[in-house]
């Protein structure tokens, strides 16, 4: 009798733990944050419309987002073999070319979830898958410059799914002053997703990714990652005074005073204070968030 061979058989296809962990469902909070403030703004909706509501949760969080991890993932798998060999797709957890059969599988779910939840959610759905792509694959590949990659990021995940939220809810285009609230929420978006690239400036630097700290230094890209977080919001503030909305104008107004102090220590030493600034700066920003969907679930809107 032979024995028993002492390597384990090759993985041919990836386990499901594998496959939670390329999707990342941590990263989904911010999409499914930004569809529930989208759902608030618009007020009360018909219970016709609640398979459509769920079902937008699922599209901006584990498809359309989760699909976006599998996309950044594949693209990133050689420089990840290097510097995170644990990740999934470096670690052989994720077989041969899954990694991209995933991504494409979780697009086709993608747009077909869309499709069938409404023209503009469609459009919506288009619209962040085209980013998702663009983000990491060449040529394009929008992160290796931290002014359109975050952009990217920021629009992705909170305007769409705020827009598509709303679309999803009323079955037609929002109204006027919640499109430019969420846009504004996306924008302000961009300076929290700097934040995020202090803890690899030295890695980036070496690697040619060009992210606002790696081009501008950390001093100045603190600065600027503070003001596009401040003035969206200070937009907003404008905005719900315009609807007559006094309250949730000055509430939201506090946060971002609280939010002004804390930067300045942010600023001053970027590089220490970046992760602190993070959890305190980001909590007020997405607390914010909702209470100018409440406010505009209150107030009378203009359509567009």
């Amino acid at each position: 009798m032979s024995a028993p061979s002492a390597t384990s058989p090759a993985i041919t296809v990836p386990r499901p733990g594998a496959v939670v962990a390329l999707l990342k469902p941590i990263t989904w909070f911010p999409p499914m944050w930004a569809y529930a403030c989208g759902t608030v703004s618009v007020g009360a909706v018909g219970i016709d419309r609640l398979p459509y509501i769920i079902g937008g949760i699922i599209l901006a969080g584990p498809l359309v987002c989760g699909g976006s991890q599998a996309i950044n993932d594949w693209f990133d798998r050689h420089v990840d073999a290097i510097n995170e060999p644990d990740r999934v797709i470096p670690s052989g957890r994720m077989p041969g070319r899954w990694g991209l059969y995933i991504a494409l599988i979780w697009t086709a779910l993608s747009l077909a979830l869309g499709a069938l939840l409404g023209t503009w959610v469609l459009v919506a759905t288009v619209i962040g898958l085209i980013l998702a792509w663009a983000y990491s694959m060449p040529p394009l590949r929008l992160k290796q410059n931290g002014w359109w990659g975050n952009g990217a990021c920021g629009f992705a995940y909170e305007s769409l799914p705020w827009m598509t939220a709303a679309a999803a809810a009323l079955g037609a285009l929002p109204p006027g002053p919640i499109l430019a609230v969420a846009l504004l929420y996306g924008l302000g978006a961009h300076g929290i997703m700097t934040i995020n690239d202090f803890k690899a400036i030295e890695g980036d630097r070496q690697m040619g990714v060009r992210t606002l700290p790696v081009q501008l230094g950390a001093r100045r890209a603190a600065l600027v990652a503070s003001l596009v977080m401040a003035v969206p919001q200070a937009i907003v503030v404008a905005i719900l005074f315009s609807l007559a909305m006094p309250w949730h104008a000055a509430a939201i107004a506090v946060l971002v005073l609280v939010q002004a102090v804390a930067m300045v220590r942010f600023v001053g030493n970027p590089l220490k204070y970046d992760v602190w600034f993070s959890a305190i700066g980001v909590g007020l920003y997405v607390t914010g968030m909702m209470i100018a969907a409440f406010a505009l679930r209150a107030a009378t809107l203009p359509t567009v």
